[in-house]
């Protein structure tokens, strides 16, 4: 037997039978406690003094589904905000870099300057031997 939200609900040891009382309505708490089941319910009928079982299932369903939901929109937010203390922008590093009087070049960089190099005729065999190895390398990570 369904029994409504907040009633109380205890088991006599010496009949071996499930008793429910419901809670007077009077007090302000009781009052309270019936409107924040009707937000988190929803649109169920929450005035019968029973519910249907697909009743409970759908305002079980719907509640599941919020809760994944804000679970999952704060579990992204973390994320981000975790991964953002972690880095920082390349043009942030690139100055802290010059201000060190050290150039960083990214890989696509370094790659045109290789590719410059083998291809220049001012290059010996080595040089152009040590561009394609340190190209391959490059290549290799893309």
């Amino acid at each position: 037997q369904a029994v409504p939200a907040g009633s109380h609900v205890r088991l006599n040891l010496q009949t071996g039978e499930r008793e429910a009382k419901i809670p007077d309505s009077k007090n302000g708490e009781s009052y309270a406690r019936e409107e924040r089941r009707r937000k988190r319910l929803g649109k169920v009928d929450v005035d019968a003094n029973s519910f249907t079982s697909e009743e409970l299932k759908k305002a079980l369903a719907k509640m599941k589904e919020s809760e994944k939901a804000e679970r999952k929109v704060s579990f992204l937010f973390l994320k981000q905000c975790t991964v953002r203390k972690k880095f920082r922008p390349i043009e942030q590093l690139k100055e802290e870099f010059e201000k060190l009087n050290m150039k960083m070049e990214t890989d696509y960089e370094i790659m045109v300057k290789l590719i410059s190099k083998f291809n220049s005729s001012a290059s010996t065999l080595d040089e152009k031997v040590a561009a394609l190895y340190d190209l391959e390398y490059y290549v290799h990570q893309v």
